[in-house]
């Protein structure tokens, strides 16, 4: 069987839809190399040209005649080129399917990863809005399948499009697989030096918006030990001066500790060397720091509200998103209980396995399947 799949955030996008999309794609190559996968993407960026994709065997890379005219290629004749490749069925990887699938005789897979920009509009232009929108609300209507990413996304779809349940599936995200190696002690150290990290550390990973909520972390380290300091990593945004505001008031300037672009192969190392995973975010289509830490056996405290308990499972603890004091007391719980600390590592890496990316690429190949014989 071919396949196709948009390819735009594969080769361009360094975060989390495109980790997602060459994870997946990845996976899928690895565990079912009998079929081809054809990947349409308008460009490729320099530090993506020598990736493991482009060696493998059963992976296809497909570009525009020309560049200079990529966004109508993109929606308008991709799906034709598909077509020609003898593609079956095409698989839009990130809220959006070109047009004209069904007229070239192609089925479609549609994943939803969030509706952040209907479900916090505040966090969106007016334009970004109504083109997000557009594109999302087309993808869902056409798509002969629609996979979520978690039972909140899939609630968020039905609530904003009115979509029939039945064309909707959960498939979970996986996580690298470099979350899941231990580094040695002398490796770890090393980093630490490196980045000049504190002994004791919360991490907290996500882009610095609103949204994330990260204030509400600072305040509970204004009400933890003076030893234990905060790790942010994620790129600014304008809630930043919101956020120093708030470290100035406090005066907790020198008990946090900003990354804006860390390279990621350093990123596992923070998740081993910290002591609590603080999430606090108001809304998330998955979360997937949280599966990061589970694997990494870092104990996880969350905010409640949206999907973040099926990510962190039944051993993670919760609060309200506003509610500092309790993360706080979380924390505080976890650092002085060696008993909890270790329940938590151990539950919470057995829930992880649930996210094990070789049963993600095998729920979207039975997914595949399923629509070739419709």
């Amino acid at each position: 069987m071919k396949i196709g799949f948009d390819g735009k955030r594969a080769t361009t996008n360094s975060t989390g839809l495109g980790n997602y999309s060459r994870s997946l794609l990845l996976q899928l190559a690895a565990n079912y190399p009998k079929h081809e996968y054809y990947v349409y993407a308008p460009k490729v960026d320099s530090k993506y040209k020598n990736h493991k994709l482009f060696s493998l065997a059963s992976v296809f890379f497909k570009f525009p005649y020309f560049k200079k005219f990529s966004w109508f290629w993109r929606s308008f004749l991709m799906a034709r080129d598909a077509a020609r490749d003898g593609v079956q069925i095409f698989h839009g990887l990130s809220h959006e399917l070109p047009f004209f699938l069904k007229f070239n005789g192609l089925k479609s897979v549609l994943t939803v990863h969030d509706l952040i920009f209907l479900v916090h509009p505040e966090n969106y232009s007016f334009f970004d809005r109504f083109i997000y929108n557009l594109k999302c609300k087309y993808a869902c209507r056409v798509a002969d399948q629609i996979v979520a990413i978690s039972e909140q996304t899939k609630a968020d779809i039905i609530r904003y499009y009115q979509i029939d349940e039945a064309k909707i599936t959960v498939i979970y995200q996986g996580c690298d697989e470099q979350f899941q190696i231990q580094w040695p002690n002398n490796k770890l150290e090393q980093v630490r030096t490196k980045y000049n990290l504190p002994d004791k550390f919360i991490l907290n990973v996500g882009t610095l918006e609103t949204r994330k909520n990260l204030i509400t972390a600072i305040e509970a380290l204004a009400l933890l030990d003076e030893n234990v300091h905060l790790v942010a990593i994620g790129k600014q945004t304008p809630y930043f001066q919101l956020i120093n505001q708030k470290l100035n008031m406090l005066n907790l300037s020198h008990r946090v500790h900003f990354f804006h672009q860390l390279p990621f192969f350093d990123l596992p190392a923070f998740y081993q060397m910290a002591i609590v995973m603080a999430y606090p975010s108001r809304y998330e289509g998955f979360g997937i720091p949280i599966i990061e830490a589970l694997y990494s056996k870092l104990p996880v405290v969350a905010a409640l509200g949206s999907c973040l308990e099926e990510a962190g499972g039944p051993d993670s603890l919760y609060f309200t998103p506003d509610d500092s004091t309790a993360l706080a007391a979380h924390i505080t719980h976890i650092l002085n209980n060696d008993a909890l600390r270790e329940k938590m590592q151990e539950n919470g890496l057995k829930f992880a396995q649930r996210f094990n990316s070789d049963q993600v690429a095998k729920h979207y190949m039975n997914c595949y399947l399923n629509l070739s014989t419709k």
